[in-house]
This record gives C-alpha cells, structure tokens and sequence, in this order.
C-alpha cells in the first residue's frame, strides 16, 4: 500500500440524476432540523407559561388549604418549569457554533441543567416529607376540603391541557446525513495509534463543492448503494429515507406531565376523601409520601442517565458489541480496535475507531462502507475512523484488545 494523499470530495453529480445537488446533499444542511426547534421551542415556551401560572395558584391554593399534597404538587410544578427552562436554554445553545475551547458545541448544558434540577427537586422533596412526618406526629391540623378539591380538579384540568400542547402529532423529518467533506490523508504506517491514516472527521472544505468532477468520491451516510460502473458509492439511506422525528427536549417535558397528571389525580382522590370524610385527613400526608416514593423512583433512572453522559459511557440503546461486530461485515477489514462509543447528550451519539485492513483492500472504500453503515445501522453522526494496514503485531498490542464488559 503505497504513500498518497487522497481527497474525498462531495458535490453535485450533474450526469447521474441518483445524486442530488450539493446544497441539497450537504451534510450540515439542517432546514428541516431549525424548523423541528422552532416548533419545539414555541411548545416550551406557552408549556413554560401556563406552568408558571398555574404553579403560583396551585401553591396559593395548598396554602390557604394546609394540603401538603398541593403544596407537594406546586413545588413538583417548580421543577417542571426550571426543566422547561432547561430545555429551552438547550435549544437555544445547541444551535450555537462549536468554539476552539469547546469543539464539541453547548450539548453538554442541557445534561448538567437537567441535574441541577434533580437536586433540586430531592431537597423540595425531603422538606415535605419532614412536614408529613410532624404531621402525622402531631395530628393537630385542620385542610379545607373543599379549597383542596377545587385545587386538585384544576390541577387534573391543567396538566390535561398542558400535555395537549406538548402533544406532538405525527410529522417526518429527513435526516440529512452525507456530503462529508473531507481533506484527508493517507500514509503507509507500521502500527502505531498515530494519525497518519485516512480519518473521516468533521474538516469541512466547502470550495470543494463547486469545483468537484464527475470521477470525484460522492461520500453519503447511510445503507451504500454501489453503480455497477464503480465511478462512485452513494449511500442513500440519509436523504433518501423519511422517518418520524420528535424533538427530544419536548418529548421529554410530555412524558414528564403524563407523570405529573397521575400525581394531580392522586392528589385529587385525596381531595375527595378528605371531603367526604374530613376524619381521614391523614390521606394528605400519606399522598405526600406516595408522590416522594414516585419523585425518587422516576428520577433516578433520569440521575443514571445523566451519570452515563458525563462519564461518556456507551448510551443504553446501543449494545457495544453489536456496534463491534458490525465493522467485520465490512468488505476489507480485517479487526477493529480503539472502538469508542460514547454520549455527547441525551440523543447525540459520537463513535472513534481504528479499523485494520488487509494489504489489498481498498481503504477509501472501507473507509465509506463503514461510515454509512454505522449511520445507517445506529444513528451515529459523529465518527471518526482511523484506517490503517493490519500488522501482527496487533494480536499482542495492549491498546488493541477488546474492551472488558
């Protein structure tokens, strides 16, 4: 495999009417995406509002009731609108330029926000859990039922609405994947974890667009979809394909409500309760414990998630081994090594790996079969693949064994 500098291009294919053109096709090209956080950022902010409306006269009304389980349920409303906020501010970063000191953008922003309010959900939490135990220690305390019924029923009434107008109908979203335009490099190398390789990385040259030939590399992300001439492989799976996509920050704050309109209904039986039979007012503290369980409970799935993003582990709908074993159904490689997987955010997944090929293999057409295939297969976006000559001593090297379960 000799010395030499190859450089991949993406433009349009004026001759192949397959191909679309470049604008079309670029890889950044994110119309459709803007339009998505527009939609998503409209939702948040009239579910932010009606939250904080609502959370104000929901705390009055627990108040002038004594029901801990309004008041529980106001300062869960608190949390949901610090989590509206959070979304937001997400929204609103994301869609800023990666910088110099932060390479990878504003992602990380909505993990730490969603953290912030987990905690300080836990304090609200363990305050009115200690109010319910002095309650039931001392059990001289009066609720005004029916203050506490009307509450709970507008409560019932405003998460219904709430959830109407996060409630996100079907729409499609194309995924526009390829057009990756690449000035990279390729040196015949001993084995080493070097950079002298073909890299597919995220090094933009967008002169190249207008100046490309016919016998360039047409690069897409996506299932590869070989001409039988072999001037070019397109993957047509990115652009070509329409799938439903919601946005992830809305999604989010809906299944969130769904979780406060069970609360608000238990908060409402309680209501109704006490209002029929004011002697067992003890169901206002026990429904305040009920929901503490619930808080936990959900939110420590949420603190899992979280903890798996910051110490960039493998995201959970991804099996490691499967994204392993899905490089050696590539025509060429010969073992794979250095696989990183790891979560930027919640639904931003990035992939490194180094690939070894055989001596005769075409490393470019590797290098594109496998980019395709791991966008294709599993949605990762951000790859970085390393290619480089399989040698032996691979077989003893420390850096290039599997990774421990």
């Amino acid at each position: 495999m000799a010395d030499r500098s190859v450089e991949l291009q993406h433009s349009a294919d004026h001759t192949n009417p397959n191909l679309t053109d470049s604008n079309s096709s670029h890889c950044h090209d994110a119309s459709e995406r803007s339009e998505i956080d527009k939609k998503a950022r409209t939702k948040l902010i009239i579910a932010s509002l009606l939250c904080l409306i609502f959370m104000v006269g929901e705390m009055a009304g627990g108040l002038i009731a004594h029901s801990l389980a309004i008041i529980s349920d106001a300062a869960h409303l608190l949390t949901d609108f610090a989590s509206f906020m959070i979304s937001l501010l997400a929204l609103y970063l994301a869609s800023r330029r990666a910088t110099k000191k932060l390479s990878f953008g504003w992602y990380r922003v909505e993990i730490l926000g969603a953290l912030i309010s987990i905690l300080m959900l836990w304090v609200l939490t363990g305050i009115l859990v200690y109010s319910a135990v002095n309650r039931i220690i001392d059990k001289s305390y009066e609720i005004d039922a029916t203050v506490m019924l009307i509450t709970a029923s507008c409560g019932v009434a405003f998460n219904l609405a709430l959830g109407f107008t996060l409630h996100q109908g079907g729409h499609t979203h194309s995924h526009l994947g390829g057009g990756h335009s690449h000035n990279t490099k390729h040196s015949q190398n001993n084995h080493s974890h070097g950079n002298k390789s073909i890299n597919n990385g995220h090094h933009d040259n967008h002169d190249n667009h207008a100046n490309s030939s016919p016998e360039e590399i047409r690069v897409r992300y996506g299932s590869i979809d070989e001409e039988a001439n072999g001037d070019y492989v397109r993957f047509k799976n990115a652009d070509e394909s329409q799938h439903r996509h919601s946005n992830i920050n809305v999604k989010a704050a809906f299944v969130h409500v769904i979780g406060d309109l069970c609360q608000s209904i238990g908060v409402l039986i309680a209501a109704l309760i006490i209002y029929f039979k004011p002697e067992w007012k003890m169901a206002d503290p026990i429904c305040t414990f009920l929901f503490s369980i619930f808080v936990i409970v959900t939110t420590i799935t949420i603190l899992r998630d979280i903890l798996v993003v910051l110490m960039e582990g493998t995201p959970r709908h991804l099996i490691f081994t499967d994204v392993r074993d899905a490089f050696y159904e590539v025509e060429g490689v010969k073992d794979i090594h250095n696989l990183r997987v790891w979560s930027l955010t919640m639904d931003k997944t990035a992939l490194s790996v180094h690939i070894a090929v055989y001596k005769d293999a075409d490393p470019l057409k590797v290098l594109k079969t496998a980019s395709g295939m791991i966008q294709s297969k599993f949605d990762i976006k951000e790859t970085t693949m390393q290619i480089e000559e399989y040698v032996p001593e691979m077989l003893d090297c420390t850096y290039c064994q599997d990774l421990k379960d």
